[in-house]
């Protein structure tokens, strides 16, 4: 059985936790160059998924980039849930 676990991440967009490389604060965006030429790199290939103008973190994936209106701690805690999930699912599993 494969178990695929979804977060979502705002703006009516879910995604698989396991695509998930890093969720970062949309201000780091702006203050790194290397940042900034991964996000142009990015949209020049039209891998950049939402609207920049209510975005309080971004999200990458190992195919796109995500600009998500919820913060980096509201993410996280998503995340932590899910993972705690998943830990119960296999748990379940053994008991069987």
């Amino acid at each position: 059985m494969v178990l695929r676990i979804f977060i979502h991440i705002g703006n009516d967009t879910v995604i698989q936790s396991k695509d998930v490389i890093t969720i970062i604060d949309r201000n780091v965006i702006t203050s790194s160059s290397v940042m900034e030429e991964m996000m142009h790199h990015a949209k020049k290939e039209e891998k950049v998924v939402g609207d920049i103008a209510d975005t309080k973190s971004v999200v990458v994936t190992s195919d796109y980039i995500y600009f998500s209106s919820l913060s980096v701690s509201t993410l996280k805690k998503r995340a932590s849930m899910i993972s705690t999930i998943s830990k119960l699912d296999d748990y379940a599993e053994e008991l069987e």
